[in-house]
Formats: structure tokens, sequence, C-alpha cells
């Protein structure tokens, strides 16, 4: 309970902060290339429990897209895009997931449904925990994740890389988190999250 009432307090008040920047983030967006605004994706509460992740929109669509990002989807990304991606910018409509309920700021990231239903027994156990906007995996892994893909120059080098070193990995330190978890444990996460973003700008 009190990790729920932190998250929806929380968000309210980034919502009411980050509204002026978001209003500025989606003009920039449609002058960039005039394609949508927001990128909603399927990915998973739990198993069995699908939801609607909302991000701002970073890449130009693809109806043939799957699977995890990776460098070989890098040339779709505009320019407003990387601004994003670098910063984090992109997640901020995910208050909104966070609002109702389907995520938390801290957790396990929401994985796709093509995900967990190939390692069932792992995401039935990582899921415990409602998903997050970060997390321990995101914070510790995230950048040799980033490597690890960025060497990927196909679809199929992308999945094979993904689901044998990334997966198994993040899963790991998903449950560390779960066995952890405390509220002092989330802001410290939160902490060393914001101060990264701010570190590489």
């Amino acid at each position: 309970m009190a990790k729920r009432l932190f998250d929806i307090v929380l968000a309210l008040v980034l919502s009411v902060i980050f509204a002026p920047i978001l209003i500025i983030l989606i003009i920039a967006i449609k002058l960039d290339d005039f394609g949508p605004v927001f990128y909603v994706s399927e990915r998973m509460r739990a198993p069995g429990r699908p939801f609607k992740l909302w991000k701002l929109r970073t890449m130009r669509a693809d109806p043939n897209d799957s699977g995890a990002s990776g460098a070989y989807k890098s040339a779709r990304i505009t320019r407003i895009g990387r601004l994003l991606r670098k910063t984090r910018g992109d997640e901020i409509p995910q208050l909104w997931n966070v609002l109702k309920g389907d995520m938390s700021f801290v957790g396990p990231r929401p994985p796709l449904r093509l995900y967990v239903e190939k390692f069932p027994a792992l995401y039935g156990e990582v899921l415990k925990c409602r998903p997050g906007i970060t997390g321990l995996a995101s914070l510790l892994y995230h950048r040799h994740e980033d490597w690890l893909l960025s060497r990927c120059t196909t679809a199929e080098e992308n999945e094979a890389v993904y689901t044998r070193s990334c997966v198994p990995q993040k899963a790991q330190l998903d449950l560390i988190y779960r066995d952890n978890q405390t509220l002092c444990f989330d802001l410290w996460i939160i902490w060393r999250t914001a101060a990264g973003v701010f570190s590489h700008k």
C-alpha cells in the first residue's frame, strides 16, 4: 500500500511539473516529421495480463516491427527521437500507466508478449512485481544491453543476442529487486536513474 500510494502521489506531482514540457515535446515531434505523437505498445503486467504502454514516438513507423530495439533499427530514429531517448523524455506518458496501476515507478521493465510466452516460467517469477518505469536491471544492465545490441546488424541476430544474453541477465537482477524491495530501495533506484540521465546530457 505504501508503494502504491507513493506511486500515485509522485505521478500526480510529476504530471503537473512535466505538463509544459510534454506540450513542447508534442509540438517538436509533429514538426519533426508530422507523424503520430504517441507510440502505444502492448506489454505484459503479468502472464495473461496485457496492457497498453504509452511513450512519445521516437522512431518512424514500420508495420513489420517486432522484438527488442537494436542497432538495426537505428536508421528509423527521428532527430527529436534521439534527444528523447537520451533524456528518457519519451517515457513521460508512462505517468498515465502508473496512475492507472499498470506500472510502478520501480520494477522490472514490462516485457513484450512474445518474450513472456517464450519464457513463461522466468517471467512468471519476474512479473510478481508490478512493472516499472525504471528498475535495478534498467539501472545496472542498460548500457551493457545497448552495447550488445549495437553490434547486431539484422533482426535475427538482434533477437538471438537479446534472448540468449539480455533476458536471463536482466531477469536475475529483477529477481534480486523482487526479493529485496523496500521504499528506500525504490528511492535509491529513482535517484540513481535521474542522476544518470542528467550526467549524460
